[in-house]
């Protein structure tokens, strides 16, 4: 069993600030994967591309140090992507970052999927007929 664990650009923002009302939130999943990932479940968190640009995720900066350190790792807009994260963008008309989630929700082939958002709503869009977990922050 897999478990594809995605952020979205709030749940990025919230874990790189302690200020942010959300940190708490946020930090409480990441806290999670972590101690599932010490027992070997096979989890894999991701940020896509597109929403480490719209959080400003700079993993050359020294302010990101902390994510960095969490092994959170990118998931590219390549061309298929683009081209299902393009027509998810046409059809429900979101963000360039949420179309992109929606992308990688459409390609997943792990067993479970959970998107960490603050915007459920969207997200449960981008999820279509697959089955996914929201994790409300």
């Amino acid at each position: 069993m897999t478990h594809l664990i995605i952020l979205d650009s709030e749940a990025v923002q919230a874990l790189a600030s302690p200020a942010h009302r959300k940190h708490r939130q946020a930090l409480a999943y990441v806290q999670v994967i972590a101690s599932r990932k010490q027992r070997a479940a096979s989890i894999q968190a991701v940020v896509p591309t597109a929403v480490r640009v719209e959080a400003g995720w700079d993993r050359t900066s020294p302010t990101w140090a902390l994510l960095n350190r969490l092994r959170i790792t990118d998931s590219s807009l390549d061309s298929p992507a683009a081209s299902t994260a393009a027509a998810i963008r046409s059809q429900a008309g979101v963000s360039v970052a949420d179309a992109h989630i929606g992308a990688i929700i459409a390609a997943a082939v792990a067993t479970r999927i959970t998107v960490v958002t603050s915007d459920p709503a969207d997200m449960q869009r981008m999820a279509g007929n697959k089955p996914v977990t929201i994790a409300a922050i």
